[in-house]
């Protein structure tokens, strides 16, 4: 898609449509007309509104998955709290920077839509894997069983995916690039905060 600047541009207006008014609620012609590009190019592309969606969810997390990966790898002389701690950030940052298309994914999954479901299960399995396995090694406690583990687990997750579920509770605090900045440095030291408790607990 990088390479391909029209095929960007479909996708930039699809993805802002679909946050706006959802999968349903966008037609084709809605897209080609925000992207200023023919109908029948839409097609050409991606064989229709579906395939154009399967291309937007497919390439977002691949490349969510190939930066969660390059920022273990490149972490790997750090200790398991600053690891876990640089993978939330890579992950905020992320999600930060394809809000419109992550606000929509997030929606769709908490609905348990059942088209964004099948197309993600894959990836979504992959990004839990990464993530339980930096922030298991982190948590480290013998005085912890399975279970406290595992609602801690589900803590973290939880944080990772609110901003972009209950996105109208703070989008009108984040207008351009400085403030999505600033928004991402003041929410992953939130993050950051809570698992510098829960370390300190385990070692109390």
């Amino acid at each position: 898609m990088k390479n391909n600047p029209t095929k960007e541009k479909v996708i930039n207006a699809a993805s802002r449509l679909f946050f706006q008014k959802g999968f349903h609620g966008t037609s084709v012609r809605d897209i080609a007309e925000a992207a200023s590009v023919n109908v029948s190019l839409i097609s050409y592309y991606f064989k229709g509104k579906q395939g154009l969606l399967e291309y937007a969810v497919t390439h977002y997390y691949e490349a969510y998955l190939e930066t969660m990966e390059e920022t273990l790898q490149h972490s790997e002389s750090m200790s398991p709290l600053e690891k876990v701690k640089k993978l939330i950030y890579s992950i905020i940052q992320y999600k930060q920077s394809n809000l419109q298309l992550s606000c929509f994914i997030h929606r769709e999954l908490s609905l348990d839509s059942v088209f964004v479901r099948e197309m993600a299960v894959t990836y979504l399995a992959k990004e839990n894997y990464l993530i339980r396995l930096a922030f298991m090694d982190a948590i480290k406690d013998e005085k912890k069983n399975n279970l406290d583990r595992q609602f801690l687990l589900m803590q973290l997750k939880g944080m990772l995916v609110t901003p972009y579920i209950l996105h109208n509770e703070w989008k009108d605090q984040v207008i351009g690039d400085y403030s999505h900045t600033q928004f991402i440095n003041k929410y992953v030291q939130t993050i950051h905060n809570w698992i510098d408790y829960v370390v300190h607990q385990d070692s109390a």
